[in-house]
């Protein structure tokens, strides 16, 4: 006997309790459906349904099993999913996005932490924007992202936010390249190299908002879709550039802080809710690897304000690329 589909037919005549009705939701003619009830009820040794001619109840046995058969059906169910997110290869892999201007050190420690945590998992990276990534949480073809604010992070569960300020680039012959520190409107009359706005409009037009709101409007905004691209415009002394600390920019470049820090970088982690326990436990595994590897190798800290996810422009990474 097939006890998975006859637990199926007895939870669909329970909720029902008309065999038609439920004839019909099964595809089933209703003989056959009364036959593998009484298969069932011979089975487990009890009367399941009291059937009149006028109605069908529940009997006392039937109530005590049902929310077990229902449980039991979800498990099979799961079995099955199981088995094809093994069939597809999905099956212990982490799917995750990475902006790509969060650089090398952050992303070899992030692998070695989450390695060291969970050995039993593969993890696969991807370099895509943030705009990118809210779309392939969406879809299901990403299992966590690392995302920049503010962005539209409406049914995605979010970590905590991270603020990273950022400094300017400037070359190494500039006139205040010596400066301990650099002061917004003393940038007057530069222009600035950024990410592409279409590739990251929100935050693309909060970086030069925030500018202007401290005294600095560039005459002229050029765009790199590489960092070597911006490097050699700041290099050539035909723009400047915002970036989070480094160690040492190297090429002639030399990056210097801010005065009062007035730019910040805004960060989270960004993941889909999973149907799975186990696949869920995987992820927030991931989260919070990525969020202490943020925090300890790209000098990010915690913000008092919760992200809040945008209402309508879908605003991404605010870093050199979207």
């Amino acid at each position: 006997m097939n006890v998975v589909g006859h637990l199926h037919c007895f939870v669909i005549v329970a909720e029902e309790l008309h065999f038609g009705h439920a004839a019909e939701r099964l595809g089933i003619a209703q003989p056959p459906l009364s036959q593998r009830i009484q298969r069932l009820e011979k089975e487990l040794g009890v009367r399941l349904f009291d059937r009149t001619s006028r109605k069908v109840e529940l009997t006392a046995a039937g109530r005590l099993l049902l929310d077990d058969a229902r449980d039991i059906l979800s498990r099979v169910e799961r079995v099955y999913d199981l088995a094809e997110r093994a069939r597809r290869g999905e099956i212990g892999t982490v799917r995750a996005g990475l902006p790509s201007d969060l650089g090398g050190p952050p992303v070899a420690a992030l692998i070695a932490a989450f390695r060291e945590r969970r050995p039993d998992l593969r993890l696969e990276l991807r370099e895509i924007s943030t705009a990118e990534q809210i779309g392939a949480l969406a879809d299901g073809t990403l299992d966590a992202g690392v995302v920049r604010h503010p962005c539209d992070a409406r049914d995605l569960e979010l970590g905590p936010l991270l603020g990273q300020p950022v400094g300017v680039l400037l070359p190494a012959g500039a006139d205040l390249a010596d400066a301990a520190e650099v002061r917004l409107p003393d940038l007057a009359g530069r222009d600035l190299v950024t990410f592409p706005r279409d590739e990251a409009p929100g935050a693309h037009d909060d970086l030069l908002a925030g500018c202007r709101r401290h005294g600095y409007a560039p005459p002229a905004v050029h765009e790199a879709r590489h960092p070597q691209f911006a490097l050699g415009l700041v290099l050539a002394g035909t723009a400047v550039a915002f970036v989070p600390r480094t160690a040492d920019p190297g090429g002639g470049a030399v990056w210097r802080p801010l005065h009062g820090e007035p730019l910040t970088w805004r960060t989270s982690c960004a993941w889909r809710r999973a149907a799975d326990p186990e696949h869920a436990r995987a992820i927030a595994d991931f989260t919070a690897v990525a969020t202490a590897v943020l925090r300890r190798e790209a000098g990010m800290a915690p913000l008092d304000a919760a992200p809040a996810p945008a209402r309508r422009v879908l605003r991404p990474s605010s870093g050199f690329l979207a």
